[in-house]
């Protein structure tokens, strides 16, 4: 999932895998793969594998730029990707922005 964090870099430096440091402060990136969509099975092996996994964009900014930034680094990169939610969070005062992608793999490393 290297082609996932390589894209975002491109927008910031700020990106996390699973779960942002305790000291994470502005506004930030976390992605993490959750499971799988489908695969492809030949020769009684799995030949192609696909993941899902999430992309959350935190920041405090109304109308960020990023959002569209995320979108264009993931479509860049050839991550097929859809806005899942848009959440404003209260207790952290972040607008919490949800995309989910899926991506083919190679099962075999």
């Amino acid at each position: 999932m290297i082609d996932v964090r390589d894209a975002l870099l491109t927008v910031t430096q700020k990106v996390y895998h699973f779960s942002p440091p305790k000291d994470a402060t502005g506004s930030y990136i976390v992605w993490a793969e959750d499971g799988q969509a489908s695969a492809k099975h030949g020769n009684n092996r799995m030949q192609e594998q696909a993941l899902t996994g999430t992309v959350d964009y935190y920041t405090k900014i109304e109308y960020d730029p990023v959002v569209q930034q995320i979108q264009k680094a993931m479509s860049d990169a050839g991550i097929p990707w859809r806005l899942e939610s848009i959440q404003k969070e209260d207790a952290t005062g972040y607008i919490h922005y949800e995309w989910v992608f899926e991506m083919v793999v190679d099962p075999h490393g």
